[in-house]
């Protein structure tokens, strides 16, 4: 289903929303940048600007800046949420000076260890501007990258302290053996400190192609779950899948000696809030009865909220029945962006 967008519609989107902010209220991430990439990658460029449209109210200005982020002082800024506009500022222009690739090749291993800040949303936007810029250059698509670098390192949160626990050869199974944390209350934040036990799976992998494919993997693994185990939080157990996926659609631009560890950050970024959010227990699978992939497109774009389309668009990525149940599902659990 793959049919990047090349009327301009995506161009014109990302121009409307770099006048945005990445985040509202202080806290929440702005979707909308994802979200139109994913409709014009996939063949509904003459949607985006009527989504776009009802997003709207969800949508802060830019921040003002505090101080200008360098090369010589970037490790003092790192993981503060009020620099976000002076990270921003400082990636675009290292992409005005620097290829796209060699400047995400530079931050890349800098910010992998801090995935998890943000909600895992950082990387997430940043694999989706890795592959509209895939597809094709253009001034907006450079400066969502820009705007995407420079959120993950505003949000870079690392993780510590965590005891390794055996896993399962399978991602699957390893997913079935990470156990919920002791007190599943509060935000993101909170939950993610009592994240203490992680199954270590794909530990030992170090070669880039066995990476890549143990990555694909986790993805499938993931997005299937989603339709058994969505209900324990039908928004945050989205990022199980989508966050693995974003670092998967990244591979192909980095250089393959990054490929192992972007594979260890992703498996413990997903392993985590499958701890966060865990329901009591599974409900039956529901096979997607006879849709095809366009038709589910079709009805998470009508039921329009925004973790509804990124959970469908890594779907459609991985392409068979089960993963088109678990955007079925993500329909039937969540709110619509307008509710009824």
């Amino acid at each position: 289903m793959d049919a990047h967008d090349t009327t301009g519609t995506l161009e014109e989107a990302l121009q409307r929303l770099h006048a945005s902010g990445p985040e509202r209220l202080g806290r929440l991430t702005n979707h909308a940048p994802m979200v139109v990439e994913a409709l014009a990658a996939h063949g509904q460029a003459g949607a985006v600007h009527r989504w776009l449209d009802l997003y709207r109210p969800k949508l802060e200005d830019f921040p003002t800046p505090v101080a200008p982020v360098t090369d010589a002082n970037w490790r003092e800024a790192l993981g503060d949420p009020r620099r976000a506009a002076d990270w921003i500022g400082y990636v675009g222009r290292a992409l005005a000076e620097q290829p796209w690739r060699d400047v995400l090749a530079t931050w890349w291993p800098r910010l992998l260890p801090g995935l998890y800040g943000g909600s895992t949303h950082p990387v997430i936007r940043v694999g989706h501007a890795v592959r509209a810029l895939e597809a094709g250059e253009s001034a907006p698509r450079l400066a969502e990258l820009a705007h995407g670098l420079g959120y993950w390192a505003a949000r870079h949160r690392p993780v510590s302290g965590i005891t390794e626990l055996p896993a399962a050869p399978s991602a699957a199974r390893s997913l079935d053996a990470v156990p919920p944390i002791a007190d599943p209350r509060g935000g993101f934040p909170d939950r993610l400190a009592a994240v203490r036990r992680l199954p270590l799976w794909a530990g030992d992998v170090t070669d880039p192609d066995t990476a890549r494919a143990r990555l694909t993997e986790l993805v499938r693994a993931a997005t299937h779950r989603y339709a058994t185990h969505g209900h324990g939080e039908e928004t945050m157990l989205v990022h199980a899948a989508t966050a693995p996926n974003a670092v998967l659609r990244a591979l192909g631009s980095l250089p393959r000696e990054l490929w192992a560890p972007s594979l260890h950050a992703a498996w413990t970024a997903s392993a985590a809030v499958t701890a966060m959010y865990a329901p009591a227990g599974p409900v039956a699978h529901v096979p997607a009865p006879g849709c095809s992939p366009q038709e589910v497109l079709e009805q998470a774009l009508a039921h329009g909220d925004e973790h509804v389309i990124k959970l469908t668009d890594t779907a459609l990525d991985v392409g068979d029945e089960r993963a088109l149940a678990a955007a079925l599902r993500a329909v039937e659990l969540s709110e619509p962006l307008v509710p009824n």
